[in-house]
């Protein structure tokens, strides 16, 4: 940090973060941030912001978050980054709380339980759609039907974990399509 920027004070950074992860849905954080901590605030210049976006895009994890920390820890070293972090995630937790509360209250709505049987319908329609799709166009032969026919058999019917059936779909899907996939390249 160079000696120019203004010490930001705890609150500042919580209040920033928590109106940042209460009003952001599905994405395109890093702007945003970057107009708040840098543009409007004036607490960090480009050159010391970039390589935290660089360095949020590399880490595991959510890109916003891993920038949150690294904003956090620049400004007020790792205690400003459980500060920046804990006021970007309690905005959503305080929405996730109310949406649970109200959806256990209105669940037992006739018109709502409809609601939802219908959406559950509506997608169980459309996942048979896909899966039909799916076999019309993956299916270029018997071994590849068969396939597919054990797979939903073993999932579908018998309830078996989905990781080890594919575990083993796999390779069985390879080795009998690999030899009519010689006879077409030639």
């Amino acid at each position: 940090m160079s000696g120019e920027q203004p010490r930001v004070g705890f609150s500042a950074l919580y209040r920033v973060f928590f109106w940042i992860g209460l009003f952001s849905f599905g994405g395109g954080l890093l702007p945003w941030i970057q107009r708040e901590i840098v543009t409007l605030r004036g607490w960090m210049k480009d050159e010391e912001f970039l390589p935290g976006v660089a360095l949020a895009q590399i880490l595991p994890g959510v890109n916003s978050t891993n920038l949150a920390v690294f904003v956090g820890q620049r400004l007020r070293g790792a205690p400003g980054s459980v500060v920046a972090v804990i006021g970007m995630l309690t905005g959503p937790f305080l929405v996730m709380l109310v949406a649970a509360v109200t959806y256990q209250y209105v669940l037992g709505a006739p018109a709502i339980q409809a609601a939802m049987a219908g959406a559950a319908a509506g997608a169980i329609g459309m996942m048979l759609n896909m899966g039909v799709a799916a076999v019309r166009s993956a299916s270029r032969g018997v071994a590849a039907i068969l396939v597919m026919i054990a797979v939903f058999v073993a999932v579908g019917v018998m309830r078996w974990s989905l990781i080890p059936v594919v575990l083993v779909a796999i390779p069985v899907s390879v080795a009998l399509a690999w030899p009519r996939g010689a006879r077409d390249a030639g």
